[in-house]
């Protein structure tokens, strides 16, 4: 007998019907007032302001000489932020539930919302060339246009992205509020945890959680472009499906001794046609009457 832990494993018969969000009035209020504080950080390090000071104040700190013994256990902690181990273990499991519920969306949300994150905080990254701070070099200074790609922390922006997936794609409001918590709790740790190396300034922080999220809340309007292409992806295999069992019926079904030559796809070459030929030196008698 087995349990309905063991049964929930299986395949689904059909395809269940998901509520896909929607930019609801909610979200739009959430996405304007996360774009505001966005964009008020970025113009804080721009500006050099208290944010920059309150930066090389904690930089000066060194949180990581203050409390040593718990360098250990943040030095791998810190890997829920980095992009590849995160996203092959977010993948395997959002692989997992696209094979049981019928549906590529959940992997398909997953490459939407990483395309979205590496466009949007690389090319801030890039164009503000922030500089981290072991590479400072002027005390009090935004180390901006420097060649850095620090501003924002991506370490911080992936983990938002990468483990809110999950509470994204909950299939149930309970599943939701679970996974949104526990996203988070793991967000948050990681980008303290990069404060705490020295690793990032507090600044480069801040900005990642808000592009994190920016990106988790733009997903809705992604739906209708990841709804084709589900289509057309399926639609694709469909026609290999076809053509591959096409190709089995035109295989012939004889069977082959143990080391024999394999059936081919050549058709059997035609008999010449036999004359009667007689003896040389004597005729073949007429049969006339």
């Amino acid at each position: 007998m087995r349990t309905d832990i063991f049964a929930r494993l299986d395949r689904e018969p059909e395809p269940p019907k998901i509520e896909v969000p929607r930019m609801t009035r909610t979200r739009l209020a959430l996405f304007g007032g996360t774009s505001a504080f966005y964009l008020a950080m970025v113009v804080a390090v721009l500006l050099s302001t208290w944010l920059v000071t309150l930066d090389w104040k904690i930089m000066l700190f060194r949180p990581y000489q203050q409390w040593p013994g718990i360098h250990g256990f943040l030095d791998y902690y810190v890997v829920l932020g980095q992009r590849g181990p995160t996203a092959v273990m977010v993948a395997a499991w959002l692989g997992w539930r696209s094979w049981r519920q019928h549906t590529l969306r959940p992997l398909l949300c997953l490459g939407a919302a990483l395309l979205l994150l590496n466009v949007s905080v690389g090319s801030v990254k890039l164009g503000l060339g922030r500089l981290g701070p072991h590479y400072a070099t002027q005390v009090g200074s935004a180390e901006l246009f420097a060649g850095g790609d620090i501003f924002p922390s991506g370490h911080t922006a992936n983990a938002v992205v990468t483990w809110g997936i999950l509470a994204y794609l909950a299939t149930t409001p309970r599943a939701r509020r679970y996974l949104s918590a526990l996203s988070a709790v793991v967000a948050l740790g990681v980008g303290l945890t990069t404060v705490y190396l020295g690793t990032h300034w507090l600044s480069d922080v801040l900005l990642g959680w808000a592009a994190g999220l920016l990106v988790l809340l733009a997903l809705p309007w992604c739906e209708p472009v990841l709804a084709v292409a589900e289509s057309w992806i399926l639609a694709v295999r469909d026609r290999v499906r076809e053509r591959l069992r096409d190709r089995r019926r035109l295989v012939p079904s004889l069977p082959v001794a143990s080391g024999g030559p394999r059936p081919g796809f050549f058709p059997a070459p035609e008999e010449p046609v036999r004359e009667t030929v007689g003896v040389a030196g004597r005729r073949t008698p007429a049969t006339g009457g």
